[in-house]
């Protein structure tokens, strides 16, 4: 057997393996509003075709954006280091400085954080459990 034909089998056996632990081990919390059609986050009505609606999804899809970016532009240096030199890493870092100072505002800001109208009722995520967790050390 080859090594690359180890590989895919090796591969697919531990996909499958962590598979049916995710399944197994994940919470579930089923309701209604899980398996309602989703129609870009918000509920539709009939007739109603301007209503108002919140940004935080374009938020999230331009940070995406910016940070798919900065991939795509760092790519070609990891590629060429040897070429680029000092001035290609000075360049790198700034952009890569500059792009994370944006991210860290946002999250200062909580912009990037999208209210929920689930409720939260598992007990390991209650202050019963942290309080045990911290009274049993």
């Amino acid at each position: 057997m080859s090594s690359v034909t180890f590989l895919f089998i090796f591969v697919s056996i531990l996909t499958i393996v962590f598979l049916a632990l995710n399944f197994l081990l994940a919470p579930h919390n089923p309701y209604q509003e899980k398996y309602s059609i989703f129609e870009c986050g918000f509920h539709s009505f009939l007739g109603q075709n301007r209503t108002q609606f919140g940004v935080k999804f374009f938020i999230f899809a331009l940070v995406y954006l910016i940070l798919d970016l900065e991939i795509l532009l760092i790519f070609p240096f990891g590629l060429s280091g040897y070429e680029n030199g000092i001035y290609g890493l000075l360049i790198v870092l700034i952009f890569t400085a500059i792009v994370t100072a944006g991210f860290v505002f946002e999250l200062g800001k909580n912009a990037l954080k999208i209210d929920s109208r689930q409720s939260n009722n598992y007990f390991y995520k209650s202050n019963k459990f942290v309080h045990t967790f911290i009274e049993s050390k």
